[in-house]
């Protein structure tokens, strides 16, 4: 899944089935109250991620990424948690010290993140106004003329916004925080992808090329010019303004080293990015160690199902032939997104088998925009809008399609849509009276934990039927176990970027493109490949407890319940819940 703001929210839910207790008592009207208030500050502030939630209030607005911004985002922080120290939280119910415990967490973990300057680093080939502009349009409702004239406004500010992410990229120059340069070699073209083209085909001007029943011919007109001008005398030049910077100022002053210890502080860094991301206390050797065991245990499956196909050769003469066997290959854009989409349909009509509680809210499978596709991972999910205008997409990488193989399909739709990210993330969305940082916030552990879990059941849901997608699957979980070894391997061993690509083509089946991608995405994002691997052996290993504990009372529908039955959670909550849950079955 790609986030799509980098603030940090958190999500949780309540059980399914609660009992109301006729009433709040005034330490519960203090949290819920500043929960509230919170939440209508956090989309003040961020009106791009208010638009992503499909709330059009703040539409004609940018983000503020000034400099000043950061300081006022710190100063709330502070304040913020000094209000919730207020709240007596033993007045609270247990469902409520939950709440508390995960919005205290969410402050303390900004307010650390506050004392490092990641924030001067606001641009890589994943992240970056030069990606999230263009998408806005898109995550945007169009249905009224207050709508466009909102948007216009909205547009107006693109100069503004550019000026101020240079301000930090050049306030990053002076202090040392700055991206290592390698991993950033597609982003000029990204960025120039948004000034060098004809007018009608910028996706700035897309909502312009067509219009809903209540907008007038007369408006559609205006509209049309003040578009057109705005785009062209405003937008595109402070693109080209910005490509200009980062071509030639910022590009050259980029570090040579691309793990994090090289910045100020940065193993301090890795340490808060590692704790922040696995919801764990695991150090850095910890968890390479346990990547490299899991390395072992999977290349051992994977050998079993190279045998099974009847591959007369060793693992490496495999991998080459999966890489480079034109039947493993689609040649049609559209027939890879077909392929993805009939996996789809397949999958829909299994989930009952594992899961009692399913989601309302539909999903559908769309194209990574050229732009971005040659930098894009593979896939991606992007979340509905929290008031169903827009459902759930699971994005699929078309670019360069000898790169994406065939076998990989089915693990990679299971893990984005249902039951991976689509089914876990609209289910929490439709969780009832929940503070809505709970609703629409994420611990990256479990939302991408249950992801990688969801991979595992696969031959459950009748997939994985014969050895290629099956080593697909494998390929897949081996290649975030590789994770654990290659992330911390960057960022804490001092590993070479060659290093990490070795390491990654001799252990798993992913081709060379997707390799270099994927490790170029760890460089610029420290320890958020950390978290697929360890979410997916938490859920594993409570799951056994379950399974061990119960017996055959054990019922797979009712423990996948459970899981997403209180939203994504720490691991260490998580772990909690499921061992009460068992106690409670036991007992009956």
């Amino acid at each position: 899944m790609k986030p799509f703001v980098t603030t940090v929210f958190l999500m949780g839910a309540a059980l399914w089935l609660t009992s109301c207790d006729g009433g709040r008592n005034r330490a519960a009207d203090d949290l819920h109250a500043l929960f509230d208030e919170d939440w209508e500050w956090t989309l003040q502030e961020y009106p791009e991620f208010a638009t992503y939630l499909g709330d059009d209030r703040y539409n004609d607005r940018l983000d503020d990424l000034s400099l000043a911004a950061v300081e006022r985002q710190q100063h709330y922080a502070q304040e913020t948690l000094e209000r919730l120290q207020a709240v007596d939280r033993d007045a609270l119910t247990p469902e409520d010290q939950l709440n508390f415990d995960l919005f205290l967490g969410d402050l303390e973990t900004a307010l650390e993140g506050y004392t490092y300057k990641a924030h001067l680093m606001p641009v890589n080939q994943m992240d970056g106004a030069q990606i999230g502009l263009p998408t806005l349009p898109a995550l945007t409702k169009f249905r009224h003329l207050k709508d466009y004239r909102d948007y216009l406004l909205r547009l107006e500010e693109v100069p503004r916004q550019l000026a101020q992410i240079t301000a930090r990229l050049q306030r990053g120059m002076d202090e040392g925080w700055v991206m290592p340069r390698v991993p950033l070699r597609s982003v000029p073209d990204q960025i120039k992808a948004q000034f060098d083209i004809k007018l009608e085909n910028s996706p700035f001007y897309r909502p312009f090329t067509k219009f809903p029943l209540p907008v007038s011919a007369t408006d559609q007109a205006s509209l049309i010019r003040e578009a057109t001008q705005t785009i062209t005398d405003q937008v595109l030049p402070a693109f080209e303004r910005f490509h200009r910077f980062f071509t030639e100022t910022y590009l050259p002053a980029a570090r040579d080293d691309v793990g994090v210890w090289a910045l100020p502080g940065g193993e301090a860094y890795y340490a808060h990015r590692v704790r922040t991301i696995t919801t764990t206390d695991l150090t850095p050797d910890e968890i390479h160690a346990i990547g490299l065991s899991e390395v072992q245990r999977i290349r051992g499956e994977m050998d079993r199902v190279i045998a099974e196909a009847g591959f007369a050769g060793d693992f490496d003469g495999f991998t080459r032939f999966l890489r480079t066997d034109p039947q493993f290959y689609y040649t049609d854009p559209e027939e890879l997104l077909r392929g993805y989409r009939d996996i789809c349909k397949r999958i829909d009509p299994q989930l009952t088998q594992l899961f009692g509680h399913l989601p309302r809210m539909p999903y559908g499978v769309e194209e990574i925009p050229d732009y971005e596709a040659p930098a894009s991972t593979t896939a991606y999910y992007r979340r509905p809008a929290a008031d169903g205008s827009r459902p759930g997409i699971f994005y699929a990488n078309t670019y360069r399609l000898e790169t994406r193989p065939k076998y990989e399909m089915e693990a990679l739709t299971i893990h984005e849509a249902v039951p991976g990210h689509h089914l876990q993330i609209a289910i929490a969305q439709e969780l009832g009276e929940l503070p809505n940082f709970r609703k629409y916030g994420g611990y990256t552990a479990f939302v991408e934990g249950w992801g990688l879990y969801a991979e595992s059941l696969g031959e459950q849901l009748g997939f994985y039927q014969n050895p290629y997608p099956k080593f697909g699957q494998l390929s897949y979980e081996m290649w975030r176990a590789v994770r654990l070894v290659v992330d911390t391997g960057l960022h804490h061993k001092k590993w070479t970027r060659q290093q990490a690509i070795d390491f990654f083509e001799a252990n798993t089946g992913l081709t060379e493109h997707n390799i270099i991608a994927e490790v170029d995405r760890y460089i610029v994002w420290p320890g958020q490949a950390l978290a697929y691997k360890l979410g997916e052996l938490k859920i594993r290993q409570l799951r056994t407890k379950a399974r061990e504990a119960l017996g055959e009372r054990f019922d797979i529908r009712e423990f996948h319940d459970v899981i997403l039955g209180r939203g994504a959670l720490p691991l260490s909550i998580l772990e909690e819940g499921v061992m009460g849950w068992i106690g409670e079955e036991q007992s009956r």
